[in-house]
């Protein structure tokens, strides 16, 4: 079974993807399913690749800008066809950026509706973070707590 995909995995995959060109052949599962296979030496199938939601986005909108590509034709001049490359690379990442924004928004629409239902206002949701307590010693007051009682006691 292979190993879940960490996060610096999943956006290495999201970068290969923005940076695929018609040279490296045509954007398919398979040949993704390649590229990982040799990049992180083990396989995954399409449809657990089909469920990491940013790995999605980012080959629908990848694959879409190839079709579009396709369609305009090809460039004669290397320069020229550098420099388009790093332009159709760059609209790729900012096309893939801008779906994942839109299915964030969208989660974040989701999320204020179920808390509205549960009576959570937004004072309540926009409480801070209570403070890391790192590195406490069982049975030995943490240094945000020694802290704490120091002060306590000068203000006694």
């Amino acid at each position: 079974m292979p190993k879940k995909l960490t996060d610096t995995q999943i956006q290495t995959l999201k970068e290969a993807i923005d940076g695929w060109n018609a040279t490296d052949g045509p954007l398919t599962w398979d040949a993704l399913r390649e590229f990982i296979k040799a990049r992180f030496k083990t396989s995954y199938t399409r449809q657990g690749l089909d469920k990491i939601e940013g790995i999605k986005i980012a080959f629908t909108v990848r694959k879409a800008a190839l079709r579009r590509m396709t369609a305009a034709g090809e460039t004669a001049s290397t320069e020229l066809g550098r420099a388009l490359e790093r332009i159709n690379r760059l609209e790729a990442e900012r096309d893939r950026l801008s779906a994942e924004n839109s299915a964030l928004l969208e989660q974040f629409v989701v999320w204020t509706y179920n808390a509205s239902t549960r009576g959570l206002d937004e004072k309540f949701l926009s409480r801070p973070l209570p403070p890391i307590d790192r590195g406490a010693t069982p049975g030995e007051p943490s240094a945000f707590n020694r802290k704490a009682r120091s002060r306590a006691k000068a203000a006694s």
